[in-house]
C-alpha cells in the first residue's frame, strides 16, 4: 500500500508537470491504435454479409469482441509488465507503476488543448479557434462563431474533469495501474466509436454503455468534488450557483453522467452551456445546461480549468488520506 500511494502521489504529480508531449510513446495511444485497427477489420467483416438485419447483429457481436479484446490486451501486457517490475525490485516497481499512473490521467494535457482555443482566438480569431477546438470535441465546428467555440471548450473541460481527471483517479486509487487502464480502455473505446450515427450506432454500442456503467459513480463523486471546489476558488466561482444548477439540470443529457460535472460548471460560472449542436452534419436537438448570468468570454476557458485542477486536487488529498490509513490499520 505504501508503494501503491507513492507511485499515486508520483503519476499525479507528473500528469500536472509533463502532460502528454508529442511523440513520448503513451498506453493511451496505444489503445486507440489497437481500437482503430480492431475498428476498420470488423466493420468490413460485417460489411461483407449481404442482409441487412444480419450486419446489425453482426455489428453488435463484434462491438462486443472488440470491447473484451481492447480491456484484455492492455491489461494483460500492464499486468506482466508491473509484476516484472516490482519482482526485479521494488523501486522500479514504483517507478513503472508512476509512469502507468500518469499516463491514465489527462489534466495537464486538457488544459493544454483548452488553453490553445483560448489563444488562438484571442491571436488569430474565430476561424482559428475553430481550428483548435475541433482537435478536442467531437461536432462539427466550421459554423461556430466566437461563443460557440468557447462554450464546446468549457463543456468539453467541465464533462472531462470526471472522464479524463477524476475518473481514471478513482479507478487507479482502489485498483492501480492494472484498474486504472481498463477504465481508459473503456473510455476511449467510447470517445472512437460510442457515437449514435448510422457507422457506430450498433458496433459501439457495448463500448458505450459500459463507458455509462464504470462513469455513473464516478461522475456524480466528480460533480459533488467541484461543487465543494467553488467554496475556495473566491468570487468568481458560485458555490450556490454550482449547487443550483446541479439539482436543477443534472440530468439534461442523453448520457446519463455527462450533465454531472457539466451543470456544476455552468452553475459555478453563472453559464448558459449545452443545447442544440451539429454531429456528422446533422442537428442533435440537446437541452440547454444552466443560466446565462454571464456572457460567455475566454476567460471562462480558463476558469473552467481551475475549477478542473482544484477538484482534481481536492480528489487526490481524500484518496491520499484514505490510502494513509490504510497503511496504518
Amino acid at each position: 500500500m505504501i508503494y501503491h500511494m507513492t507511485a499515486f502521489l508520483v503519476g499525479y504529480i507528473l500528469d500536472l508537470f509533463l502532460g502528454d508531449p508529442i511523440g513520448w510513446p503513451h498506453i493511451i495511444r496505444f489503445i486507440g491504435s489497437l481500437i482503430g485497427g480492431f475498428t476498420n477489420y470488423f466493420l468490413k467483416l460485417a460489411d461483407n454479409n449481404q442482409d441487412i438485419e444480419q450486419i446489425h447483429r453482426q455489428k453488435r457481436r463484434l462491438g462486443f469482441i472488440m470491447v473484451i479484446l481492447v480491456i484484455l490486451i492492455p491489461v494483460l501486457i500492464c499486468s506482466c509488465i508491473i509484476l516484472l517490475a516490482y519482482t526485479l525490485h521494488s523501486l522500479f516497481g514504483i517507478i513503472i507503476e508512476s509512469v502507468i499512473t500518469y499516463q491514465c490521467l489527462a489534466a495537464k494535457s486538457l488544459y493544454t488543448e483548452s488553453m490553445k482555443v483560448a489563444k488562438a482566438l484571442e491571436q488569430d480569431g474565430v476561424v482559428a479557434g475553430r481550428q483548435a477546438v475541433a482537435m478536442i470535441v467531437g461536432r462539427d465546428t466550421k459554423n461556430l462563431d466566437e461563443k460557440g467555440v468557447i462554450k464546446a471548450a468549457v463543456e468539453t473541460v467541465a464533462e472531462n474533469t470526471s472522464d479524463g481527471v477524476i475518473a481514471p483517479l478513482l479507478y487507479l486509487a482502489i485498483g492501480g495501474p492494472i484498474l486504472g487502464i481498463a477504465y481508459k480502455a473503456i473510455n476511449t473505446m467510447d470517445s472512437m466509436v460510442g457515437y449514435k450515427n448510422d457507422k457506430y450506432i450498433d458496433f459501439g454500442r457495448t463500448a458505450a454503455k459500459l463507458d455509462d456503467l464504470v462513469n455513473f459513480i464516478p461522475s456524480r463523486i466528480s460533480a459533488l468534488l467541484m461543487i465543494l471546489s467553488c467554496v475556495f476558488l473566491g468570487r468568481n466561482y458560485s458555490f450556490r450557483g454550482a449547487i443550483r444548477i446541479f439539482k436543477r439540470d443534472r440530468f439534461n443529457h442523453s448520457s446519463p453522467n455527462s450533465a454531472q460535472t457539466e451543470s456544476v460548471c455552468a452553475g459555478a460560472l453563472g453559464l448558459k452551456l449545452a443545447g442544440p449542436a451539429s454531429y456528422f452534419g446533422k442537428i442533435v436537438d440537446k437541452k440547454y445546461i444552466g443560466d446565462a448570468i454571464h456572457e460567455i468570454t475566454v476567460e471562462h476557458i480558463k476558469r473552467a480549468n481551475v475549477l478542473m485542477f482544484s477538484t482534481e486536487a481536492i480528489c487526490v488529498v481524500f484518496l491520499t488520506a484514505i490510502m494513509a490509513v490504510l497503511c496504518l490499520i
